[in-house]
């Protein structure tokens, strides 16, 4: 019991809501503006993994429980967090009880129940449902109503860290009543709830047009009677990331502005003109190239980019994929896009601190000679045009990446890297709605993968990588049955690697479980399922006259968006 208290008790070091004072009145304070240079998709997050469409949609639904800015677990939807010493985790950590606050309300004013988060599980789980969060609900036997303000989960074997479903931005609630017959591979085609869900969130969907602009009111049943202060909230995406820095720190024109992924030297021209100011957090984001190991010939049709294709003719040669990570200086890369908003990483999990492996600390330092070296040993031959081949299998990857200055920079640099070592590269970039949008009909989106290697980040909620690097489990690879959803984007299967990530769920002990995290995610490295390389903070921008901004590196920027005001 010792060993199991260690764990809970430092990840629920707090159970007191995050927060400030109320506002003195709902809607005192107009209208909200913020930018998304990448534009929202659709306002369903089981159904993209894009971080833009988790936290624009953690304005309107939320999750019983979620993390506050230091990492600590605190409950939104619920009285308390459950643990073994308040009697809502069992003894044996089999199952969990929790209890949820009561009169709670949608948004359409009816009963927010038990019965709602019974059916979120079924949601995701259900077959062919396609859902892009399915690793969030791992290990789950059963969800039951006991009563509407109680929530029973059952563990298939003890879940010693138990906080992945209904916890953070990833695994909000969703009502029964309008999802209901939006179950399994009816999942897509609900457009009138995928764009306009009803939550318990402090805004309520106006208008979404997609890949556009989300026009939001205040919830007139959220359970605050103050909050939030503002009325109104215009969400606007597009552009791209140096236009949305300059309407909040150059021209006021917004309030805030989501992911400044912008050359350091722009971003200190643009503070000083003193309209705004930049917020940070470290939280989890890696910018990462992942590799293919799947073949991704055109001529493939519709087997491209899946296991019926095969694997990849020259990326599943593990010496291949050493040498593309040993080629690349990152402290270039650093310098150049990220300055003291990034740091070069050779971790897929970068943090928190007590996750953070040195194994691989080998990719810090380029070694241009030693990939050559390795390539020449592995049979990989130089032709007359400098491009290494074998067996008439040319090292030439397709390498493509969303649309954003850093991130062709960085595709620049990286191409001439791999020049050094006779690979080649054909740069594609694919606009940030489009690649990151999920929709299964689309040739360009980052589950798709239809490319050699991609380029990208991502994070997890919380400070416990378990559910995260469940991810990269074989039967999470996006697929046609799957509806292209599943976070394994390289196609990375390795029956090891799933044993680990299962130990991992079974271990208690803090030490312990950091030691096995640690394996996990040198084993993606060394095996090359990708190529970590800036530890990425969130940078956003928010005006002068914005209060109660409390940036998140652990769970929805927008986390606390009902405790933001207007500076008096």
């Amino acid at each position: 019991m010792k060993r199991r208290n260690i764990l809970l008790a430092s990840v629920v070091a707090a159970f007191a809501m995050a927060g400030s004072a109320a506002h003195a009145e709902r809607g005192s304070d107009g209208e909200l503006k913020i930018l998304f240079w990448q534009a929202v998709s659709t306002l369903n997050p089981y159904l993209s993994g894009g971080t833009k469409e988790v936290y624009s949609s953690s304005m309107v639904i939320e999750p019983l429980a979620r993390y506050d800015e230091t990492g600590k677990l605190v409950p939104t939807l619920v009285t308390e967090i459950p643990t073994l010493e308040n009697g809502g985790i069992t003894p044996d950590m089999t199952g969990m009880v929790w209890k949820l606050k009561p009169d709670l309300k949608w948004s359409d004013g009816t009963d927010f129940t038990a019965d709602d988060v019974v059916f979120t599980w079924k949601y995701c789980t259900a077959p062919d449902g396609g859902c892009a969060q399915k690793a969030q609900y791992e290990g789950i036997k059963s969800v039951e109503a006991v009563d509407p303000h109680t929530v029973k989960m059952t563990f298939t074997e003890p879940k010693y860290y138990p906080y992945g479903a209904f916890v953070g931005g990833q695994s909000p609630i969703i009502q029964k009543a309008q999802f209901k017959d939006c179950v399994g591979a009816a999942a897509p085609g609900c457009t009138s709830a995928n764009f306009g869900p009803i939550g318990t969130g402090p805004f309520v969907v106006k208008e979404f047009k997609p890949n556009d602009v989300i026009t939001f009111t205040a919830n007139k049943n959220y359970r605050d009677p103050a909050k939030p202060a503002f009325a109104a909230v215009t969400l606007k995406g597009g552009g791209d990331a140096v236009s949305a820095a300059r309407a909040v720190l150059e021209t006021g024109e917004y309030d805030y502005a989501w992911n400044m992924q912008v050359e350091p030297e722009i971003l200190a021209t643009m503070v000083a003109a003193g309209k705004g100011e930049l917020v940070t957090a470290f939280g989890s984001q890696v910018e990462r190239i992942n590799i293919n190991h799947y073949a991704v010939d055109p001529s493939l049709g519709d087997k491209r980019s899946t296991k019926q294709a095969g694997p990849h003719p020259s990326l599943s040669d593990p010496a291949v994929r050493r040498a593309l990570s040993m080629a690349i200086d990152r402290d270039v890369i650093n310098e150049t896009g990220y300055g003291a908003a990034g740091k070069p990483t050779c971790n897929i999990v970068p943090g928190p601190e007590v996750y953070a492996s040195t194994a691989n600390d080998w990719c810090l330092k380029p070694d241009v000679d030693g990939a050559n070296k390795l390539l020449d040993e592995a049979g990989w031959v130089k032709g007359s045009d400098g491009i290494r081949a074998k067996n008439g299998v040319k090292l030439s990857f397709l390498y493509q990446t969303s649309t954003n200055s850093v991130r062709q920079a960085t595709q620049a640099l990286v191409k001439d890297m791999w020049a050094q070592i006779g690979v080649a590269a054909e740069l594609r970039n694919v606009s940030a709605s489009v690649f990151f949008g999920g929709d299964p009909a689309s040739p360009d989106t980052f589950q798709k993968f239809y490319a050699d290697v991609e380029m990208y980040t991502n994070n997890f909620d919380g400070t416990d990588p378990e559910k995260y690097l469940a991810e990269w489990l074989c039967n999470k690879i996006p697929a046609p049955e799957n509806g292209w959803q599943g976070q394994n984007m390289p196609r990375y299967c390795n029956p090891e690697y799933d044993k680990l990530v299962t130990e991992l769920s079974k271990t208690a002990d803090l030490a312990k479980r950091a030691e096995i995290a640690k394996k996990a995610n040198d084993m993606l490295t060394e095996e090359g399922a990708h190529i970590p390389l800036i530890y990425r903070g969130q940078v956003s921008a928010r005006s002068v006259t914005l209060e109660g901004v409390k940036i998140n590196g652990w769970d929805s920027e927008l986390w606390n968006v009902a405790d933001w005001s207007r500076k008096k």
